[in-house]
């Protein structure tokens, strides 16, 4: 079984390169990586919400080879911060400055 780094050495000048600011960079990977979580959480928790029972049964709650395989699933997935931090580089993020926006307006 192949592990994949967890921990990747970044090119701090690419990271620099689309706002000019390493800070602002890291703010906006920070926001999508929230972002991805959330998404990610949400649609484990609807999916696993099809298992809730309201039987005491523990037996039933640990013989459930179909939740298993779902948590595990989503266990291995990389993390946000990672898929984050790629999508900044390969410029599929989306983020504008505040600054920008209200100088455009007031023109």
């Amino acid at each position: 079984m192949a592990l994949i780094a967890s921990i990747v050495t970044r090119d701090m000048e690419k990271l620099v390169e689309p706002t000019g600011n390493i800070y602002e960079s890291i703010a906006i990977i920070g926001k999508r990586a929230r972002q991805i979580s959330t998404n990610v959480r949400e649609e484990l928790s609807s999916k696993l919400a099809e298992f809730a029972s309201t039987v005491d049964n523990l037996e039933e709650i640990f013989e459930n080879r179909e939740q298993i395989e779902i948590s595990r699933f989503y266990e291995r997935m990389p993390k946000p911060s990672l898929v984050a931090t790629e999508e900044f580089l390969e410029g599929k993020v989306f983020f504008r400055k505040a600054e920008e926006e209200e100088n455009s307006s007031e023109l």
